[in-house]
């Protein structure tokens, strides 16, 4: 890559990050986001914790970038919003349809959110895993994951000083299936309105 693509990926990179910036509140936060987020694009290590980010950007410790995790005050929900803005004119098109779907992501240990001893779609047995729905769009544009709820499992949702613990809130402490986390999903991508579908698809769950 020579210097002039170099640079006009650098430019087209700060107007995609600008878009999201203002979600994440004060100005620090922002431009550790920015950080966070091309640290995700280049670095070359299969895990994106703070330490393998930080190798691959200047200027950010990995302690600033787990700060940025772990203390950072923002609300996803505006980030996601921003996510399906974006994608709108980009994405939309009178054949596009939503696809729903479940995804499963193995974990040691039993203090990470919602995870429990559960069928896990990756290993193709139930294991100790956490649970995730996520919503697709998909049309002749392209497709792009667009949102997702985390499945808390019922020994979760009973167990609220296992939640305490674990910092869930209150409002995410209730119940709920698979299929009522992907209708709110839906709904909530209704009600922004940025992405539109006629169809929804998913398999039999």
């Amino acid at each position: 890559m020579d210097l002039a693509a170099f640079e006009r990926i650098s430019v087209t990179f700060e107007q995609f990050h600008a878009h999201f910036a203002p979600a994440f509140g004060r100005k620090d936060w922002r431009e550790r986001s920015r950080d966070y987020l091309r640290g995700l694009l280049v670095q070359a290590q299969e895990r994106g914790n703070a330490e393998n980010l930080a190798e691959a950007v200047e200027g950010a410790s990995a302690r600033v970038l787990q700060r940025f995790l772990t203390e950072a005050k923002w609300e996803d929900r505006a980030v996601i919003e921003r996510l399906q803005q974006y994608l709108g004119s980009r994405l939309s098109h009178p054949e596009a349809v939503w696809a729903v779907d479940e995804s499963s992501f193995p974990k040691q240990g039993k203090k990470s959110v919602g995870v429990a001893r559960q069928y896990c779609g990756a290993l193709g047995k139930v294991a100790n895993c956490q649970v995730g729905v996520f919503l697709a769009h998909v049309g002749p544009r392209g497709r792009a994951l667009v949102d997702q709820r985390l499945f808390l499992h019922e020994e979760w949702t009973t167990d609220e000083d296992r939640c305490a613990a674990a910092k869930v809130p209150k409002t995410a402490q209730e119940y709920r299936t698979k299929w009522e986390l992907a209708l709110d999903l839906l709904r909530q991508a209704q009600e922004w309105g940025h992405l539109t579908a006629d169809w929804v698809t998913g398999d039999d769950a």
